[in-house]
């Protein structure tokens, strides 16, 4: 039994100095490969940011094509796995598009799916 005490009260010591790890984590995994390196785009997207922070690069997000997104309910959502996902409306980047395209920046975390950025496209 004492055993068992000492590990429940080593995880609750420990938990709030994980969360946070496990948390940022998620925000980590974005990176710039170099596949833009030569684009005459890259600095814009670079730049990109919403209301939640920057959106990191191009190689971050990914294009979605039209049938993948649309707008319910007064809000965007976007298709994602295969599952519908809600952006926050501080996520929506509402600046002109100067990629053309639909794109999402998603953060994959342990507790889900959130959209970091999204910059729509013109359905067209």
């Amino acid at each position: 039994m004492d055993r068992l005490k000492l590990s429940l009260r080593s995880a609750l010591l420990v938990a709030p100095l994980v969360a946070p790890l496990v948390l940022w984590g998620g925000n980590a995994l974005g990176r710039d490969d170099g596949r833009y390196a030569d684009s005459p785009l890259k600095p814009w997207f670079d730049g990109l940011r919403s209301h939640l922070g920057p959106c990191c690069s191009d190689a971050d997000g990914f294009a979605v094509a039209d049938p993948d997104w649309d707008s319910h309910n007064g809000h965007y959502r976007v298709r994602l796995d295969g599952e519908w996902v809600e952006v926050p409306d501080e996520a929506v980047i509402t600046e002109p598009n100067r990629a053309g395209r639909t794109m999402v920046w998603p953060v994959k975390t342990a507790f889900g799916v959130s959209i970091r950025c999204f910059m729509p496209g013109s359905m067209i």
